[in-house]
């Protein structure tokens, strides 16, 4: 049973009859800016916020960098990743979002703005994912940040970006610095989308069976499935990787392949915390200005993000 705030957002979005898949992609990027500003989190004042550009191989990679300081030291930092299917979602639609996980963690956050599909297929914004990261591991320090306090974060298909990038790093023969933690929020890791969870859930709720469909479709290749830069879960080895948060919904046809991989992180001997959060559904992590539990879960994910990069 979903939690009544939650209840009440899944009845007026299927009250509508449209989603994504029933649009065209500029009109599904659209609503969910303005979705954000209705269900998201509130606006906070920090101390700096300017967007920038990272040089990545393909591309310059646009970000956001939310400073909730002034101080003069290296600062430890979040690489955030924005969930939307890969196909949706932008900085400014996570704006807020981003705010308030710098203002209540105390770490500055740097949201990256990879390509999105059908423009840019697999694997383009896993390369903008990996090359943010590469370039603040080795540069971050210009920008006033702490290259050996990174952490990297994301929701959902910005959570997958999180695993695969935390793999690319750690079987890198470059010599990049791995990161001290990952944020995942129900991250996509599995290759096809036939998890019990997934057939339980996949209607009648804000992430439908279609519009999972609708974003393989834009986003991958049949191939693609089978790459390890898609499906994390897929990985030979899930060993000597950061240590993981990952916050799940009970109710999201993400949820069993969160469990299962949290569950081969910890198998191979890697620091997991693994929170459900009861009665809530996919993407209840970016609802925080009319949920409660999607409050506790950003206030929660912020001390995680303060315990692993400052208090430590």
């Amino acid at each position: 049973m979903l939690d009544p705030e939650i209840q009440q957002i899944v009845s007026a979005a299927n009250s509508s009859g449209m989603e994504y898949c029933d649009m065209t992609v500029p009109e599904a990027r659209l609503a969910h800016e303005e979705k954000a500003l209705l269900l998201g989190a509130p606006f906070v004042s920090l101390t700096r916020v300017q967007d920038a550009h990272i040089p990545g191989r393909f591309t310059d990679i646009p970000v956001r960098i939310y400073s909730p300081n002034n101080n003069d030291e290296l600062q430890p930092c979040l690489v955030f990743y924005h969930g939307g299917g890969h196909v949706i979602g932008s900085l400014n639609s996570y704006e807020n979002l981003c705010r308030q996980l710098a203002k209540q963690s105390g770490v500055v956050v740097v949201s990256v703005d990879y390509r999105l599909a059908p423009e840019h297929r697999f694997p383009a914004a896993v390369d903008d994912a990996f090359d943010a990261y590469d370039w603040l591991s080795r540069n971050g320090e210009t920008w006033g940040l702490d290259p050996k306090r990174l952490a990297l974060g994301g929701d959902s298909a910005g959570g997958n970006l999180v695993a695969v990038v935390a793999l690319l790093v750690r079987d890198a023969d470059t010599g990049i610095a791995p990161p001290c933690h990952q944020l995942m929020v129900y991250p996509a890791t599995a290759p096809y989308p036939d998890t019990p969870s997934q057939q339980q859930y996949a209607e009648n709720h804000i992430l439908t069976r279609r519009l999972i469909l609708w974003f393989h479709e834009h986003y991958l290749s049949y191939a693609d499935h089978l790459d390890v830069r898609w499906a994390p879960l897929l990985a030979d080895s899930h060993e000597n990787l950061p240590p993981a948060t990952i916050i799940l919904a009970q109710c999201d046809p993400l949820r069993d392949e969160g469990v299962e991989y949290a569950q081969r992180l910890m198998e191979a001997g890697n620091d997991v915390s693994l929170t459900l959060y009861a009665g809530t559904t996919h993407p209840f992590f970016s609802w925080s200005g009319v949920s409660i539990k999607a409050r506790t879960a950003v206030t929660f994910a912020a001390h995680q993000l303060r315990t692993a990069l400052i208090e430590t």
